[in-house]
């Protein structure tokens, strides 16, 4: 079984939002996640089995609310080094069709951060087809730290919008605080205080803020208690801003206005209609609710969580220790069928079966997983994943899941889940 099958669902939107932002800012893999989750589960199922796991977070920046000044440059970024300062006084708000170029950036980055040292600046403007970022190193004194922004444009209202600005469980992503709410203007900011890696084989800490108003402009501020976020020693015990600064900066309105000066993207043609639509996810509520009465008796529901749709999870104990359950039910998968189950069981109803063991992904010492992936002849889609801990990053609690491969099975094949709408 590949090993990225069971990636969670914030670290993945994360990655996916990320990217959109830029190649350059590469600060939110773990949870800029939330943005293109809905877009990619489709496409990585068609590459791996399985259901979901756990990971990591976004960050913000600063304080203040400095103003960019337009300039003519292109966007191909920045260097050299600038001392951070306060808030610009004089700089005048840009007209609507202002360029930014990557010096607008890094400078109006430098002037929202309390005192202290800019360095090793990297940036990218405002551009056709380009989302803006800027990322430097800053230094209070206390130890350089890796700081940056991104922007970009999301759809009001969308259902990644909810997922960039809702806290992750902590069963699937380990950090050590989050809040989520809205702001007076109607905007949605999320403060997540967590890790660089879900496993924690580093103890790099990473601090985000993501942002997202009522128009759709989507700014995310970074921060680690490194001067890179991968792959770079540990300088200082936390990041050196704040949560209170991440909102401030990430909040400031100069941002806004670089969003509203990235060009709009071409308008794509509509795709023919399909001879048969798709049908939609289940809510993940109503696989939970499907899911629980469906297991074993004996063993106690400790917990629940579950996503937007598609995904749901349990941990149980039956009083050997805690152990995760985790479900995903995605409908009209027959596309996929040929790369996933080559060699699978066919049950006499066509449905197929495949199943497997194997260690855990997220770096939990001496964690299992054992797995049950079903799909109807409909291309209906269940897969049933259970672990011998309570949480993938974290240590086995016990000898083996909770949940034998035979119960993994029977759940995964109930007839319940084609009941589901």
């Amino acid at each position: 079984m590949p090993e990225n099958q069971h990636r969670d669902p914030f670290e993945d939107r994360l990655t996916a939002a990320l990217r959109d932002t830029g190649d350059g800012f590469d600060a939110d893999r773990a949870a800029l996640v939330a943005g293109g989750e809905a877009r990619g589960r489709r496409a990585r199922l068609r590459r791996r089995t399985g259901v979901l796991g756990g990971a990591a977070g976004i960050a913000l920046i600063g304080v203040g609310g400095a103003l960019l000044l337009p300039s003519g440059g292109d966007g191909a970024g920045a260097g050299g080094t600038t001392p951070a300062a306060g808030p610009s006084a004089t700089a005048a708000s840009p007209a609507p069709a202002a360029r930014y170029s990557g010096d607008d950036l890094v400078r109006a980055l430098g002037e929202l951060l309390p005192e202290g040292r800019v360095s090793k600046e990297a940036a990218r403007g405002v551009g056709p087809g380009l989302s803006p970022f800027a990322q430097v190193v800053f230094d209070d004194g206390e130890g350089a730290a890796a700081v940056g922004v991104g922007l970009r444009r999301v759809e009001p209202g969308s259902r990644e919008v909810r997922e960039l600005t809702r806290c992750p469980d902590r069963t699937v992503v380990d950090h050590d605080a989050c809040t989520s709410s809205r702001l007076a203007d109607g905007s949605l900011l999320m403060l997540f205080q967590g890790y660089e890696y879900p496993d924690r084989r580093v103890d790099t800490k990473r601090w985000s803020a993501q942002l997202v108003t009522p128009e759709g402009q989507h700014v995310t501020v970074s921060e680690w208690n490194s001067p890179a976020e991968k792959d770079a020693p540990i300088t200082r015990d936390k990041p050196p801003l704040t949560p209170d600064q991440l909102r401030k900066v990430a909040t400031a309105d100069v941002w806004r206005r670089v969003v509203d000066a990235i060009p709009e993207a071409p308008a794509r043609k509509a795709p023919a209609p399909e001879a048969s639509p798709r049908r939609p996810e289940p809510s993940g509520a109503a696989i939970s609710r499907t899911l629980v009465p469906l297991l074993p008796e004996g063993v106690d529901v400790v917990s629940r969580g579950q996503q937007e749709t598609g995904y749901a999870h349990v941990v149980l104990d039956d009083g050997e220790g805690a152990s995760l359950v985790q479900i995903n039910v995605q409908p009209d998968m027959r596309d996929v069928a040929g790369q996933l189950y080559a060699d699978a069981e066919t049950r006499p109803d066509g449905t197929l079966l495949a199943t497997s063991r194997g260690p855990g992904e997220k770096g939990g010492s001496g964690v299992v997983m054992w797995t049950a992936d079903t799909m109807r002849p409909d291309g209906l889609r269940v897969v049933v994943s259970a672990f011998n801990t309570g949480a993938q990053h974290k240590a086995a609690t016990r000898e083996a899941p909770v949940l034998t491969m035979e119960q993994l099975e029977r759940i995964a094949l109930s007839p319940e889940w084609k009941r589901l709408r």
